[in-house]
């Protein structure tokens, strides 16, 4: 188990993690060409909506995710890059808000889906938050996105009542 870290999160960089094989490598700029052939995938946009970025305005998203931090400051940005050997399979983030709230999300490439990648990087994800910088997670999932409830499942997260956008919103806390 890691030691629990400061509640702000400023001095941290974003770790690499593991998790059941992957390694999550922490994103950087030079990912935009390796990932920008997976991501253009419209498959991946078929329960999120909207459609894949050209390669500028990815190489720009990432530059923003790379920074680490919102535009206004409050949000500290974690995002790392799913690799199992070194292929990139996927992609993790986490958005963690004042209060100790961390918002979490996953993409799996489409060639590499149901293999377990989502699963094993949740876990890691979310009990690296759990041990520092939050003490709740929440992911948003499309109702009909049973694969994606599976992997929240997987990693100790529980359907609410609350709806964002049209997606369930999951939760594991500490005081839970």
């Amino acid at each position: 188990m890691t030691e629990r870290r400061p509640d702000d999160p400023d001095g941290d960089e974003t770790p690499p993690l593991t998790g059941a094989g992957l390694v999550l490598e922490p994103l950087r700029l030079e990912h935009a060409g390796e990932l920008a052939p997976l991501l253009a995938d419209p498959a991946l946009h078929a329960f999120t909506g909207g459609e894949p970025d050209a390669p500028d305005a990815l190489r720009a998203r990432i530059a923003r995710q790379v920074a680490g931090r919102s535009p206004d400051g409050r949000d500290v940005w974690r995002n790392w890059v799913l690799r199992d050997g070194d292929r990139a399979v996927g992609t993790v983030q986490a958005t963690i808000r004042p209060g100790r709230v961390a918002e979490v999300a996953w993409v799996i490439f489409t060639p590499f889906q149901g293999r377990g990648h989502a699963r094993a990087a949740a876990v890691a994800l979310v009990d690296w938050l759990l041990a520092g910088p939050a003490d709740t997670v929440i992911a948003h999932i499309h109702p009909e996105h049973a694969a994606s409830a599976a992997v929240a499942r997987a990693a100790g997260l529980r359907p609410t009542a609350e709806r964002h956008a049209g997606e369930v919103r999951w939760r594991r806390s500490l005081s839970a």
